[in-house]
Formats: C-alpha cells, structure tokens, sequence
C-alpha cells in the first residue's frame, strides 16, 4: 500500500496553483471539471504516471479550520533548503510560520507555513520517511 494523493478544498484555486508551484516545485499533471467540484487539479513533479499528487477542489467554504499539527509534509535536500523556504516564506510576508527546527533524527530539520486556505505545509529533512 501507498499514499497516492492529498485532497485539499480551495477557495481560490490559482492562488493555490500559484503556491505549491512557488514553494513545492509543483506544477499542473491533471484538470478537469466535475459537476459536483468544479475544478478540479492535480499538482505533482512532471513524473508520467504520477507517483503522488496533491488535489485541488475548486469549493468554496465558509471556514477552514485546521488542527495545529495537521500538515502536508514534503521532504527536501538539505537543511540550507529548508532554510529558504522559510526566508521565502518571511519575504513574501507569508505569516503564521514553523520556525526552522531541528526537532530529533526521526523528525528531523523542518519549516512549515500555510497554504492560501490555510493549511500546513511542512518542509523537512533528514526526516526518517522522507
């Protein structure tokens, strides 16, 4: 068994395009509109098939309201990489950050900020599944 894909609802769904294509190296692997969705996008690394995507739902809501610690957590190179995505984040005037952490070998070092609707992303190294 694998974890295929995470679907997120969305407010706005460029802005989220926008993001997971700044932050996460992301780009559009999938669209379509569903009836009951609207627009629906999958976002992953240019791999054909796709071995993970995230889903964007094109719903609006009246609240996304997210448990602290719930999170997408993407895995990166180096600790320095992590540090970018958080000074990144900062320039961008993005709020509401994980500072860069070391937190132990099985964690490992990480940063995390939101999403435009709100929900965690983490981005981690030397963490033991990624």
């Amino acid at each position: 068994m694998k974890c295929t894909h995470i679907a997120l609802q969305t407010r706005d769904i460029d802005a989220s395009i926008a993001f997971y294509g700044r932050y996460c190296g992301m780009t559009i692997v999938h669209e379509r509109r569903d009836p009951e969705v609207g627009r629906v996008v999958w976002l992953g690394w240019g791999e054909d098939p796709p071995r993970f995507v995230i889903v964007l739902l094109g719903t609006s809501y009246e609240r996304n309201i997210q448990p602290p610690w719930q999170h997408v957590g993407m895995a990166v190179e180096t600790r320095e990489e992590v540090d970018a995505i958080h000074a990144r984040a900062r320039a961008d005037g993005l709020t509401d950050l994980w500072a860069p952490t070391d937190a132990s070998p099985i964690v490992g070092y990480y940063c995390g900020l939101p999403d435009p609707d709100g929900n965690r992303v983490e981005f981690s190294h030397g963490q033991r599944i990624g």
